[in-house]
């Protein structure tokens, strides 16, 4: 997909990268933020950074020949890395020290940061010389007060950091950046989802905690559950490699519906033709979505903006409709809808931070 002109040779260029577990996803923008290519492929769930061969494979059969005609513009490149613990709260210019550090975080979240990196070290043979950036989707909420991150867990537990960090940063920081109000809560729905409460564009609390698995219902996990109810199913022999696979790819909307859809456009079609299942699955959905919704406000002494993003905010008018009936006592505020916008933020970001660079040195 190319919304620019293939021919034109436009100079500071950025090339942003977004890799998950089984999809690419790639967008080339000049300096004024005009989109000129994007696309998106498959490839093998699993990568890590030490399998760089596939990602290898990918960049020079699909994303190398794409961009071809911009390739000689691209200034710097972008990378989406889901979590940068509590070490990098901002983007930062990846050097070697700087990838054995995030190496060191894969665990955290070995679906994202592996693939990420098996992608940087790919881009490193490509042109070395070429400047690349990390924006984390944890660096948003490194803001959150003590009291919003620390979990009720034993100290040692504490120390191994074990708390809160919170996603889609990237998102909703765009949507603060957007919607200037002084308590906003920004609502990424999709098939991931979240809530932040943001104070004067900054974050003072979120859904998700350690994994993005905590919080509301998703497309296919479960959200936040009582912890006695997992370790019941281990106590009855489950593995927590099947726990696991369950939470987060087995649950959520999918297994309300009774294994109809994740999709809510899907479900709303079902559920208006009578489906129990999908009635029930947006109607759990919509519960936890206003539960937290009203925490979200508690935190910020009341509510400004409530701003929907992502596929299910922006796209599923009947949600609009029937937050602004149930959220008739929390008024006044405005009900707004963003488009998300991960890569235009992580190109701003980038180069904000290289003209800083520049300046410094």
């Amino acid at each position: 997909m190319s919304p620019g002109r293939p021919g034109s040779l436009e100079a500071d260029l950025a090339l942003v990268l977004n890799a998950g577990s089984s999809t690419l996803k790639a967008r080339l923008l000049d300096p004024d933020g005009l989109v000129l290519w994007k696309g998106q492929t498959a490839w093998q769930a699993g990568l890590s950074a030490g399998e760089a061969s596939a990602a290898d494979a990918v960049l020079q059969a699909w994303l190398l020949p794409a961009i071809a005609p911009w390739s000689d513009g691209v200034a710097l490149v972008g990378h989406r890395v889901v979590h940068g613990g509590t070490t990098f709260t901002g983007p930062t210019l990846l050097t070697p020290q700087v990838h054995s550090q995030l190496a060191a975080l894969i665990p955290l979240a070995p679906l994202h940061n592996g693939p990420a990196l098996a992608v940087i070290t790919a881009l490193s043979h490509w042109r070395p010389e070429l400047p690349q950036w990390a924006c984390f989707d944890t660096a948003f909420h490194h803001t959150l007060p003590a009291e919003a991150f620390t979990y009720a867990i034993p100290a040692p537990w504490r120390q191994q950091g074990l708390r809160r960090y919170g996603f889609h940063g990237l998102n909703h920081q765009h949507v603060s950046e957007v919607v200037a109000a002084p308590r906003l809560i920004s609502c990424h729905l999709g098939a991931g989802c979240s809530l932040c409460a943001i104070a004067e564009g900054r974050s003072i609390a979120t859904t998700m905690g350690f994994t993005p698995l905590e919080g509301l219902v998703m497309a296919t996990r479960s959200g936040s559950l009582d912890p006695g109810l997992l370790l019941h199913l281990l106590r009855q022999g489950m593995e927590p490699e099947q726990l696991d696979r369950q939470l987060n790819q087995a649950s959520g909307l999918l297994a309300l519906s009774d294994g109809l859809s994740a999709s809510m456009q899907t479900l709303r079609a079902a559920a208006a033709e009578g489906h129990r299942e999908a009635q029930l699955a947006i109607g759990v959905f919509r519960h936890g979505l206003l539960q937290a919704i009203g925490a979200m406000a508690a935190c910020l002494g009341g509510v400004d903006v409530i701003a929907l993003t992502g596929g299910i905010g922006e796209h599923d008018a009947a949600l609009r409709q029937e937050l602004a009936a149930a959220l008739t006592w929390l008024a006044p505020f405005e009900l707004v809808v963003v488009a998300a916008d991960e890569e235009g933020m992580i190109a701003r970001q980038c180069r904000q931070a290289a003209e800083l660079k520049r300046g410094l040195a």
